[in-house]
């Protein structure tokens, strides 16, 4: 072992071994004055080293020294994520990278390792964020972000609670029936194209014109796939579905009423979910009876085109819905986020530029007793 190798304890043993070799009769004593001269030399070298580190201690602790404000000043200067993704140099490599599929611009602007998916811009996230918040139906439901598939427990049937008298007979166990509903994702999507003079427009400006129109069709179509779940379910729950009853009568004071009376305690945020055209029809029953009655019965009113108006409804088709919203369940494995694919070949020749967005998620309805379906009744006879 090299000298530089070995430590102080290590140097000094091995002086010892040297000395006891001094007396043996095959010692080469130049050799052994050479190695101890140099063991000598790189402990004093050592000492030396350990008494100028005690005295620099020393003094730093008496404040000596000069200090930097400069790299400090520096530090304390350098943008957040956040900062950088407000800025504008931040949101045209964004749209750079949009258009190009190169990130490299994005990432060098990052003051962190930014691997993986490139953050969008602020103005980005928040617009999408708005767009969901915006929608009367999406801004009502259950949104979670499970990873994957997700399974979600409910209560098909259970015995209720029982009042018992100390020393009488103890009550029934309760027989209690659990269903599980599976949330599969699939992706939603939107492509719209656009024109070689919407490309060429500045960063922040193009980048709300293509998020903006994608992510306002893509939520309102989740909304659609929604309302189709809760009016598509079956009336009574299955090991893997949610129940939803159904009552059928036209348009009147008490059909309101009647529908939310199936609901359970649980509902408590009660909307009636309908097209526009339909409330009309609620409206002509009110004025027909000339009663002071609210048909609505003072629930919020949430319109949607996804249902189809009473009058062009066929007969059992669902034309509105009573209930509360947070029965129906959305995951977003990956997010809010809209993902944006940008196509410049596909319509080259008509000087056309596709822009495709997607939205990975899941919806069922999750919670039994938080909706009823009204459905048209057939028409009387003559």
């Amino acid at each position: 072992m090299e000298l530089k190798e070995m430590n102080i304890e290590q140097l000094e043993a091995r002086q010892v071994e040297l000395r006891a070799e001094i007396d043996k009769e095959d010692a080469d004593l130049d050799a052994i004055e050479s190695e101890v001269r140099s063991i000598k030399a790189e402990l004093e070298a050592r000492k030396a080293e350990a008494t100028k580190k005690e005295e620099l201690r020393k003094e730093v602790a008496q404040g000596a020294g000069e200090v930097i404000e400069k790299a400090k000043e520096e530090k304390r200067n350098m943008p957040t994520v956040e900062e950088i993704r407000r800025s504008k140099e931040y949101i045209d490599a964004y749209a750079n990278y949009i258009k190009t599929g190169n990130a490299e611009e994005c990432r060098s602007l990052l003051t962190i390792n930014a691997s993986g998916d490139v953050p969008v811009p602020a103005i980005v996230e928040e617009g999408v964020k708005t767009a969901w918040e915006n929608d009367a139906i999406m801004s009502r439901v259950k949104r979670t972000f499970i990873k994957g598939n997700l399974k979600v427990a409910f209560e098909r049937s259970a015995d209720p609670a029982y009042e018992h008298t100390e020393g009488t007979t103890a009550p029934t166990e309760e027989s209690l029936t659990l269903g599980i509903v599976e949330l599969i994702p699939k992706n939603i999507k939107k492509w719209i194209t656009v024109s070689d003079e919407v490309v060429a427009m500045g960063g922040e400006a193009f980048l709300r014109y293509i998020y903006d129109e994608i992510t306002y069709q893509i939520v309102k179509k989740a909304a659609a796939l929604g309302i189709a779940d809760i009016a598509g379910a079956s009336t009574s729950h299955s090991s893997s579905a949610v129940g939803v009853p159904k009552i059928t009568k036209a348009p009147g004071l008490t059909v309101i009423p009647e529908a939310a009376a199936n609901l359970s305690d649980q509902a408590t945020n009660v909307v009636v979910i309908m097209n526009r055209l339909t409330e009309v029809e609620f409206l002509n029953a009110y004025a027909a009876g000339q009663f002071a009655v609210d048909p609505f019965a003072g629930y919020t009113k949430v319109y949607t085109s996804a249902l189809p108006a009473y009058s062009t409804a066929s007969t059992n088709a669902v034309y509105a819905i009573v209930g509360d919203l947070e029965g129906l369940q959305f995951n977003f494995p990956e997010g809010e986020g809209v993902v944006i694919k940008y196509d410049e070949l596909s319509l080259a020749e008509k000087d056309l530029v596709k822009i495709v967005g997607r939205e990975y998620a899941a919806h069922k309805v999750t919670a039994p007793g938080m909706f009823c379906n009204i459905a048209k009744p057939a028409a009387a006879t003559t």
